[in-house]
């Protein structure tokens, strides 16, 4: 019999399947059709495949690599990240979708239309104060969606659409909703028709379709993390009535290497860590400490692992390795046991795109 191999990346994809399900009838109940993000899972086809059958309307990704796996899927494919001007063949030919916040790359997918006999839809980018990508001056993005009609014939104008969130941390808020539902009328005006796609941004803005507050107007989502873990607006934003979704699609199982009764604080003159932070630490005495074979170089971070069993506390990481408390674990922690976490949505972005990492499926 083979000996499993850990670490280990259990997905359950009955859940995330039920998860999918959950965000899209809501969501189409309210008029609004469901791009499926799969970069958080690196575009791993089992998985893309429960998002299909879940109910999205697109399968989205910031990867082309990743959209081009699964255009036989059967769904219209966006790229989410806006693209650099040498992508431009790759978006046309691979992404029936893609989101823009430039003049010259439009120019380039337009280009790239002619030479390979294609269209292509853009959805144009509204900062609205992020200030990650889009245009700031709102006249100007009504003028681009103008000249998109106009001048660049292969090029389709799908809708608007903002991001929030994910880089100045700001909320998507009815607010805001509404400051981008009124800008996507202004298009409309200007062009003389309806926009297919008024994007409200992503996860963080589900929200406000849980909350049945969301502005007629938006009638698009692009929706990763909530299906996937569902971590973010349970544990950071404090979202207690969300049962419906379960954060428990992913358990990451790593094993035991070391374990014994240590200091609780260096011994010696503190300077800078690896990764040239400058630590702190409370002094316990001696605890026993367990170390797990996952490190940095597998999630990026480990800060955000919730262990599954009581006692046991993250203390830090190294590359190769991650530190646990394990001294009020009610049952003794040995080497070769496996403990099991609940992950953040940045732990699985980095766990299934590293090659040491086996990933599991179940359900």
């Amino acid at each position: 019999m083979e000996q499993k191999r850990y670490p280990r990346l259990v997905c359950d994809l009955s859940r995330l399947e039920q998860n999918v399900k959950e965000v899209t009838r809501r969501c189409h109940d309210e008029g609004i059709r469901v791009a499926g993000v799969v970069k958080g899972v690196n575009g791993l086809e089992p998985m893309a495949e429960r998002f299909v059958r879940g109910g999205c309307d697109q399968l989205a990704s910031s990867r082309l690599s990743q959209l081009e796996k699964l255009g036989e899927l059967g769904l219209p494919t966006m790229l989410i990240r806006v693209p650099m001007p040498s992508e431009a063949e790759d978006v046309v030919r691979i992404a029936r979708y893609s989101l823009q916040s430039d003049p010259e790359v439009l120019d380039a997918i337009e280009a790239a239309c002619l030479r390979q006999g294609k269209t292509h839809k853009v959805v144009l980018m509204a900062d609205l104060g992020d200030l990650r990508e889009g245009w700031w001056n709102k006249e100007e993005l009504v003028e681009a969606a103008i000249r998109v009609e106009r001048e660049l014939p292969h090029v389709e104008l799908a809708g608007i659409g903002t991001n929030l969130g994910c880089y100045g941390a700001i909320k998507p808020t009815v607010e805001k909703m509404e400051e981008l539902a009124a800008l996507a009328e202004k298009v409309e005006a200007a062009v003389g028709h309806p926009l297919e796609i008024v994007s409200g941004g992503a996860t963080t803005s589900f929200l406000l379709v849980h909350q049945h507050r969301m502005p007629r107007k938006i009638n698009h989502l692009r929706v990763g993390e909530s299906v996937l873990v569902c971590y973010d607006l349970k544990y950071e934003w404090g979202v207690t009535d969300m049962d419906y979704l379960s954060s428990h699609v992913f358990t990451l199982q790593a094993q035991v290497l070391e374990c014994r009764v240590k200091p609780s604080h260096p011994v010696g003159e503190i300077f800078v860590d690896a990764f040239g932070n400058r630590p702190t630490y409370e002094d316990r005495g001696d605890r026993r400490r367990a170390l797990i074979g996952v490190g940095k170089l597998d999630m990026g971070s480990s800060a955000r692992l919730l262990p599954r069993e009581e006692g046991i506390t993250y203390l830090g990481g190294a590359s190769d390795l991650t530190i646990l408390d394990v001294e009020d674990c009610p049952r003794p922690v040995r080497v070769g046991d496996i403990l099991e976490f609940d992950i953040s949505y940045s732990e699985v972005v980095f766990l299934t795109a590293a090659a040491d990492v086996t990933v599991e499926y179940i359900g």
